[in-house]
This record gives structure tokens, C-alpha cells and sequence, in this order.
């Protein structure tokens, strides 16, 4: 036990044995993974922590909740300015209203359940393995990197595409009611926009390429963010919805704009300044 440290006191490793490369049960948990990324670019692990863990799970995100960062702004589903030079018919020009707030990395304590199973190397070895990616780094972004998504009642996260190409997360409290994670699978590509569709989804005429998950607490779910447009619904009831954000890339240094870094945080360390100058992506896409 002492050996499989996070992965053997944070995960259920009964159904998920990490530890161990060549293990049966971990490479099954990779081969459904990759098959289901690869088809929908979204695969869920359910039960994937300890289920006596997940009332720990929910209480600790309910103590950061408080930290977030709240202010319903004027969005697009690209996260770049509004006045960015657009043509007129372009999904760009669409103004969405985000109601979301997140928990910055830097408000995560360190020995909270979801920022040991992100900085965890055999984690993130098995995320990779999962991405098929040779190699995996954290989101360089001290912000961005890991945080808590807070939606509470009323509120909803807007559609959008992700900066980051690979994005792990945890639901850690669902909402009484709404809240669900909605999403258009592979909806665009590194080498098109698709412009047509994502104006479908936008204006409320592409249901057709619209799927939902049920999540519940404690499961993993993998996703391809920059390339399927997605969004948690509005909530309704009572209580908020939590969800931990494990942000990861396939290349190191990459740091959100300081556009968005401001638009989810309310504020830029110099991190985000001397990046703009030197922006690190993989494809032209809009952010």
C-alpha cells in the first residue's frame, strides 16, 4: 500500500489498478477509454474514487466554493474579445452570458483530494495512456491549471470550446436539479471551424449534435475540450454545483490569454502577461 501512495488512498483501485502498467484491469480501463475518446472525444470512469471518499470529496469543494471568482459577463463561445473583427454571420458575434465562477489554483490546498490526484505522476501517466499521448504536462497556467467549477442556482457555464486540448474533471456535488453536462462530440477539427454547425448549437437548431451525461460525484471523466463545443446547463434548486477542473497538454508552457485568464478569474499574474507575447498552440483555431 505504502508504494501506490495517492492513487492506492484516492482511487478505487479494485476497479482501477493504476499502479502497474501491464495490469489486466488498467489496460482495459485504457482501451475503453481510447475507444470512446476516439469516437466521441469524451469517455467517463465511473466510481472512479473511493466511494468513502466522496462526501470528503464533496465537503472539501465546499469549503474552497467560497474562493471563486464571481461576475455574470458578456461572453462568445470562443472566449475572445466581442468587438474581435468578425464576419457578420460568424458564431463569434453570438454574445452568450457566463454565470460560472471558478476556484484558482492557487486558492486549492495542497493537500485537498483533487490537487494530490492531479500533480500525481502515475495519474497522469495513466491520463496520458488513456489521450494515447506520449507524454502529458500540467496546464502551465497558475491559474487555470486545476480549479473548481462553482454553478450555483440560476447560473449556468455558457457553451464554449476549452484552451487546452485535454481536460480531466470530477463532478464533486451535483445540482438538486439541471446542471448537466451537454456537449457536440468533435464538432470541429485542428483544420476546420465548422462554422455552420456551431451556429446551429448556439441558435437552438442543433439538438441533432447535441449529447448529455449523467454524472455523479466521484466519477473521472476525460475530455477533448478544444475540439467538441460544451456547457453545464443552468442550475436550479437549492444548492450549487462543484466540479473539479485537471487541466492538462501534450506540450509544456501553454497559459491561458490574458483575455480569459481575466474573464474567469478576475485577475492576470505576470505569468499570463509575458506569455501573451509568446502564445503556445497547436493549431490556428479561435481560442
Amino acid at each position: 500500500m505504502a508504494a501506490l501512495g495517492v492513487l492506492d488512498e484516492i482511487v478505487d483501485t479494485a476497479r482501477y489498478p493504476l499502479a502497474e502498467p501491464e495490469d489486466p484491469g488498467r489496460r482495459s480501463a485504457v482501451r475503453r477509454a481510447r475507444t470512446e475518446l476516439d469516437e466521441s472525444g469524451c469517455t467517463v470512469l465511473r466510481g472512479f474514487i473511493r466511494p468513502e471518499l466522496t462526501e470528503t470529496l464533496r465537503a472539501q469543494g465546499e469549503a474552497m466554493a467560497p474562493h471563486a471568482y464571481y461576475e455574470v459577463e458578456r461572453v462568445n463561445a470562443y472566449n475572445i474579445p466581442l468587438d474581435t473583427e468578425l464576419p457578420a454571420d460568424h458564431p463569434g458575434r453570438i454574445v452568450l452570458e457566463r454565470g460560472n465562477a471558478f476556484v484558482p489554483r492557487d486558492r486549492i490546498p495542497g493537500d485537498a483530494l483533487i490537487h494530490r490526484l492531479y500533480t500525481d505522476r502515475r495519474f497522469q501517466r495513466f491520463v496520458a495512456d488513456c489521450f494515447g499521448l506520449a507524454e502529458l504536462h500540467e496546464f502551465a497556467d497558475p491559474l487555470a491549471g486545476l480549479c473548481l467549477n462553482v454553478v450555483a442556482p440560476g447560473m449556468s457555464h455558457p457553451w464554449h470550446f476549452d484552451t487546452n486540448e485535454f481536460t480531466v474533471s470530477m463532478l464533486t456535488q451535483p445540482a438538486e436539479s439541471g446542471g448537466i453536462f451537454e456537449y457536440c462530440p468533435n464538432i470541429r477539427t485542428p483544420e476546420a471551424e465548422r462554422l455552420d454547425d456551431v451556429r446551429a448549437v448556439l441558435t437552438g437548431s442543433g439538438e441533432r449534435l447535441i449529447q448529455r451525461l449523467d454524472l455523479r460525484p466521484g466519477d473521472l471523466q476525460l475530455f477533448r475540450g478544444r475540439f467538441s463545443l460544451h456547457r453545464v446547463s443552468p442550475v436550479a434548486g437549492a444548492g450549487q454545483r462543484h466540479s473539479a477542473i485537471f487541466a492538462y497538454t501534450d506540450r509544456p508552457g501553454v497559459i491561458g490569454t490574458v483575455e480569459r485568464t481575466r474573464q474567469l478569474f478576475g485577475r492576470v499574474l505576470p505569468d499570463h502577461l509575458a506569455a501573451a507575447a509568446d502564445v503556445v498552440r497547436g493549431d490556428r483555431l479561435l481560442d
